[in-house]
Order: C-alpha cells, then structure tokens, then sequence
C-alpha cells in the first residue's frame, strides 16, 4: 500500500514541475504538449506496489526506501521486471526520443516493447482521443499489467506478441523500446508516407548482465523518417537498452561485421536507410543483406 504525505493536489504539482525538469534535462526548451503528457500521468499507477526497486546500471539493483510516490518523479530507472533487467526507463532519454518523434494528435503509433505501459500512456495523450496506440510487449506478465493500467484508455490496444510482427497495418510512427541488431521488416513496410521510427541499434553483451537481462555493448537511438524519395536517418544519441527478446533476438550473420561499424565510429554522421536496393559502394557507415546505413543525405 502507498503511502504518501501529499495531497492529490500537491502530487499534480509535483508532477508538472517533473515534467518541466525531465523536458530541461532532455535539452527541450518548448514542447508544451510534452510537457502537458508528462505532466498528466502518475507514473506510481504503472509499477508495482512499494517497495520500489531502483536500478544503478552496473551498480545492480536497490530497494527505495521510501513508500511514498512523490520520490519517484526524478530522472532514474524504476525496476519493471530487475531478474531481465527491464526497467521504466530514462524519463529524460525517452522525452528527448519522443520530442524527435514529433507526435501529432490523430496519428496511429505502435509502441513496441511497451513494458507495462507509462509511456504508452503518454503516447496516448499526444495523439489524443482521435489517434491511436497499438501495444506490443513480449512478456506475458508485463503485457497482463500494461492491459490492466491502460484498461481506461479506448485510444489504446495491447497486444502481447513479438515486436518484429507488428504492427500489422500502416502507422504514423513506430516507438521501439529494446535494442535490436536491424530494423523489422513490418516496422519499415507498414510506415506511411512522412511516418517515423524510433529504435535502438545495439549490439548484445557476450554474457547476460550480472544484474539481470542482456543489455546492448554498443548502441545507438536512431530516427528513420519515411519521404517520397527514401528513408532518412537522425543519430539522435547512445543508447544502451535491453536486448530485443523472440524473432530479433536470434544473432544474425552481420555481428561482426555490425561491432566493427561501431568500433570505427562515425554512426553519428548516418543520413540515409538504403532499404531493399543496392548501397552505394564507399558511402555507408554499415551495409547487411537488404538493407545500409549511409552517409548520403535523401534527394529532395
């Protein structure tokens, strides 16, 4: 049971004036409507009940002393699921991913590796009651919570499911929250025209990490925007997620060639996706089967 020295009122100040630290940490100086969605939802109403467990990255896991809710409004990693190392992430990394995302009201967005559902939740606020989300998470404890949180929420449909079948029908963006070796094939056929993506490029740990779950070594948050003459691509900043679990999380014959693409560096400089086409030689940071990270800008 929670306990809290503040009244409902004061936790909705608490939370406004969180939302407006979490913006500033992001490096956002306007985005009102963020601001407004972080503002809006109680982040205690999508983890378990107290003791909260907080995680310190390589430093492992600790309980938080406290019971009551006002101290879970800073910038720090709450435990979702700490034996997989599943956490409610960065609320600053995710508001700086979610400002480059660029939501509009009305918009369809699937949210893959949605965990137990806060940001869903304010995915759902930015695209507002004309709009939707689809969730997808591949836990089937973390699917049941994440149904149950956003049970109020029409604009709003969980799914648990593997995140590299989804979504099934065209969306305006797709949120990716676990790191992958490439892109799934229905995150980039089922975008539409001006759609964006957000998802962690990583490489897994050779060994699980001593703290729980298999994180990225190397990563890196990308943004894919979908324009007429291809898909370009914004490095937006490290990245170091979880590591995709079911149809991605199976190695692919790339790895090696992947790792030597971070160990050189220079993915910061990526403009474009080269997708289903042939690469152009000497012009790109990275190329697989079907598919190249390259340094070319898209042609107007």
């Amino acid at each position: 049971m929670m306990e809290s020295g503040f009244t409902q009122a004061d936790m909705a100040v608490i939370r406004r004036a969180y939302a407006k630290q979490i913006l500033t940490l992001a490096g956002i100086t306007e985005d009102s409507r963020l601001e407004a969605a972080f503002a809006a939802i109680p982040r205690e109403q999508f983890l378990e009940d107290p003791p909260w467990t907080i995680s310190r990255g390589a430093g492992g896991y600790e309980p938080l002393p406290s019971r009551d809710p006002a101290v879970l409004y800073q910038d720090v990693l709450l435990a979702l699921a700490s034996h997989r190392g599943v956490n409610n992430g960065s609320p600053s990394l995710h508001a700086g991913w979610l400002h480059a995302l660029s939501l509009r009201e009305g918009e369809r967005v699937a949210h893959i590796g949605a965990g137990a559902g806060y940001y869903t939740a304010i995915i759902a606020e930015l695209v507002g009651e004309k709009g939707h989300v689809l969730a997808v998470e591949f836990d089937p404890e973390l699917a049941k919570a994440a149904r149950e949180n956003l049970a109020d929420r029409p604009n709003v449909t969980v799914v648990e499911g593997d995140g590299a079948q989804w979504p099934r029908e065209d969306v305006d963006a797709v949120y990716v929250n676990f790191s992958v070796e490439r892109p799934a094939e229905a995150w980039i056929d089922h975008l539409n025209r001006e759609g964006r993506i957000i998802f962690p490029l990583g490489l897994p740990r050779p060994k699980p990490s001593p703290w729980g779950g298999t994180h990225a070594i190397h990563g890196a948050g990308l943004r894919i925007t979908r324009h007429e003459n291809g898909l370009a691509v914004q490095w937006l900043n490290r990245a170091f997620f979880v590591c995709a679990e079911g149809e991605l999380s199976n190695p692919g014959q790339e790895r090696q060639a992947l790792q030597a693409a971070f160990e050189g560096g220079g993915i910061e400089f990526v403009r474009s996706l080269i997708w289903r086409q042939t690469a152009p030689a000497g012009r790109c940071w990275f190329t697989g089967a079907g598919w190249a990270l390259c340094y070319d800008e898209i042609k107007s």
